[in-house]
């Protein structure tokens, strides 16, 4: 059976990561979230004291990218890779709302999208891969052979999303979780290298009223179809 690539690309909160480590352990495909690459190098300069919210040295931020080291390691109990800065496992401390607040800041940085966009390449370079994020299949694999672009009202994500926080324990209120994922949609909608937007042939997957259930099993049947076509 060929092997293809996957992209997935959309807002924050859209399902993209669940999805896509559905489908890879369906399929036996290679999961990376390349969201969580944008949250390592942000956790970094949240521990380097780079970013808060009243400044952002990205000056300081680019000098040091040489330092940042980040991996993924596959995690047989959890079923999906988990992700690692310099070594140490952070995929806990990254999915933080303190870490989504300054998140769109660290990614808008060209010299940061270069260092990691290379590094996604040469992933997906023997095909059979899903990847998430937000370039995925407009700069990243713009050949891919699948692109999927995910949307969902504001409301919804942010309501998926405080919901996914509280079960973790977080201690957060409803309209913080919107405002920020508000203003990450306007900020990774506008930035100058590499903003969001749906590639041309991407299939748009609206989701705001569908189980996982049901977005799951629309998004095999185009896994399907896709790879078949390619035979």
């Amino acid at each position: 059976m060929n092997k293809i690539t996957i992209a997935i690309d959309g807002f924050s909160s859209t399902g993209k990561s669940t999805v896509a480590k559905q489908l890879a352990k369906k399929i036996s495909y290679v999961y990376v979230d390349s969201g969580a690459m944008y949250r390592a190098v942000t956790f970094y300069a949240m521990q380097n004291g780079l970013i808060s919210d009243n400044d952002f040295n990205s000056e300081a931020l680019i000098y040091q990218l040489s330092n940042i080291n980040i991996s993924f390691k596959y995690n047989k109990v959890l079923g999906f890779a988990e992700v690692y800065l310099n070594d140490i496992n952070i995929e806990k401390q990254i999915r933080t709302l303190e870490v989504s607040s300054f998140v769109s800041q660290v990614a808008a940085i060209s010299e940061v999208r270069l260092k990691l966009v290379e590094q996604q390449k040469k992933m997906g370079q023997d095909k059979g891969v899903i990847m998430d994020g937000r370039d995925i299949g407009t700069v990243v694999f713009p050949a891919a052979e699948l692109k999927l672009f995910m949307i969902a009202s504001a409301e919804t994500r942010a309501e998926r999303r405080f919901q996914e926080l509280i079960e973790r324990g977080d201690k957060v209120e409803y309209k913080e979780v919107l405002n920020n994922v508000q203003e990450r949609d306007y900020l990774d909608s506008n930035r100058e290298d590499s903003p969001l937007v749906k590639a041309e042939d991407a299939i748009e997957i609206d989701n705001s009223n569908m189980t996982l259930d049901e977005q799951f099993n629309k998004i095999l049947q185009l896994v399907k179809m896709t790879i078949e076509d390619c035979e």
